[in-house]
């Protein structure tokens, strides 16, 4: 496993820096306070063939990755949805409606149909109805139980000979960017039964994010260990470290799911070398879940005197992801532990609202002031796209990733946005690049050095990633501001093993 994503993310920032110094000193620009996640030598994926010659192709023996059926394919899908993402989304649209379905049929003649859609919090009781009848759609986005399961069930069609005929040339450098670990994961007996999401492992590095002003309005430093780390926090929940002159602070986010995808426990217990959910090796070398390790006993009463304390909010027991995420944005938290991207969202949102807040990302805290060490996974599996067995075109799913994937090149950035009715959100299968943050670093930096506001390489798997941060950068340079989370970059971390 490589570091070099997270490490190049650094170099990034470092890179914008320099070049907004050197902006001060030769144009006397402004200067103001500071990411979203393929490297630039992807190879180019084809453009979509929608001439005649290829629609009179017949469909057994057109192997174009994105070439178009003859004849009309019907897909069967399911969906969870939620709101889309992009407040300029039309609104009233559904999921039928998204704009990438209408250039899906148009382009590659393939037509989806919903059996059925529900709101994204009860798409795993729908779906487990769906499962217990036998009602299953031709295309499925699956999370690694229900893969595994349905895999020993004999349920997914062999997807082999498809990927091997049908996967774009971009799409097959995703999948070959970990030397096919991923790949092997979701493969048994020589055939391969899924197109698994990944991405960069290291990306699942806990950081503990805080907010550097409150410390300078406390004279605090940041903290190195865990009784460091219980003072800041106790300081930020007593000493008005806001200075509005409220007692309206708390120390240290958390949720009701101490282990969840954000501002939860991880970072803390991984601070105490404890490693809920993961296995790791004991004092004998054999693996050992690490939920029951004398460790978590002692981060949990660690947890609990800091609930008696205050540090926590009260009320954490009953607040989800979204109830803490409003916290942070209303300047309410002046700790949370989460990923790289946090400075994306929420914090931004934060920064937005308040200018003088001051996120920074430290290593996390640990109990004896030794650099704290995250436990990352071999694979980063976010979701599994597979093909129902009994599905009569299982390439239909190749070129349907091919799709997307085509769809987010530079040739459609124009008229690929939310108000067009573009919701990404709502369109399955989709699969990322796995090395997006290098492939952002990579052609950010070329364009930053060239003294360039637009990303020339038509080719570039995910353009508008990169163009994104690039104009971030660019505004940055230019002494605004609102790119800050686009730009901020993690600090280098120590990882505890896989």
């Amino acid at each position: 496993m490589k570091r070099s994503s997270l490490m190049m993310l650094i170099a990034l920032l470092i890179t914008v820096i320099t070049l907004s110094a050197c902006a001060s000193d030769k144009n006397e620009d402004k200067q103001a306070a500071t990411q979203q996640t393929d490297s630039g030598k992807d190879t180019a994926t084809n453009t979509a063939t929608t001439t005649d010659d290829a629609a009179a192709t017949p469909q057994s023996e057109n192997t174009d990755p994105l070439g178009k059926y003859a004849d009309t394919v019907t897909v069967t899908e399911v969906l969870g949805f939620s709101a889309p993402e992009d407040a300029k989304t039309p609104q009233g649209m559904t999921p039928d409606q998204n704009a990438y379905l209408k250039d899906l049929k148009d382009q590659l003649n393939i037509q989806v149909k919903y059996l059925w859609t529900v709101p994204s919090d009860q798409y795993d009781q729908k779906f487990s109805i769906a499962v217990a009848s036998g009602d299953l759609p031709d295309i499925m986005d699956l999370d690694v139980r229900n893969f595994e399961k349905f895999k020993s069930q004999g349920v997914l069609a062999d997807l082999t000979d498809a990927y091997n005929k049908f996967a774009s040339p971009a799409l097959k450098k995703f999948m070959e960017s970990d030397g096919g670990v991923a790949m092997k994961s979701v493969s048994a007996d020589g055939k391969l039964y899924a197109i698994p999401g990944f991405e960069e492992p290291y990306l699942s590095t806990q950081l503990m994010w805080i907010r550097a002003d409150w410390l300078k309005n406390l004279g605090l430093e940041a903290p190195k260990s865990m009784d460091e780390l219980e003072k800041v926090a106790e300081a930020f929940v007593k000493n008005d470290p806001d200075k509005n002159g409220k007692n309206d602070t708390y120390g240290l986010a958390m949720h009701k799911t101490l282990i969840s995808w954000a501002f939860d426990a991880r970072g803390f217990f991984n601070g105490f070398n404890s490693y809920p959910g993961g296995w790791i090796k004991g004092s004998d070398g054999k693996l050992v879940a690490g939920e029951v390790q004398p460790e978590t006993k002692t981060a949990l009463a660690k947890l609990q005197s800091w609930y008696s304390k205050g540090i926590l909010d009260k009320e954490f027991g009953m607040k989800d992801e979204t109830k803490v995420s409003e916290d942070i944005v209303a300047g309410k938290v002046g700790i949370t532990y989460g990923e790289w991207w946090l400075a994306n969202w929420p914090l931004n949102l934060n920064k937005d609202k308040d200018p003088k807040a001051d996120w920074i990302s430290v290593q996390i805290p640990s109990f004896d002031g030794q650099p704290g060490k995250s436990l990352v996974p071999t694979v980063r599996m976010g979701h599994i796209v597979v093909a129902n067995k009994d599905f009569k075109n299982p390439e239909a799913l190749i070129k349907m990733i091919n799709f997307y994937i085509e769809m987010n090149t530079k040739k459609y950035y124009e008229q690929n946005k939310a108000e067009k009715g573009y919701v990404y959100n709502w369109f399955v299968p989709r699969i990322y690049n796995p090395t997006d943050v290098e492939n952002i670093y990579t052609n950010v930096k070329k364009a930053l050095e060239n003294k360039q506001t637009q990303i020339e390489d038509e080719t570039i798997p995910y353009y508008k990633n990169v163009q994104q941060v690039l104009d971030a950068a660019n505004k940055y340079l230019a002494g605004d501001p609102s790119g800050w989370g686009f730009i901020t970059a993690a600090p280098p971390m120590t990882e505890a093993g896989a």
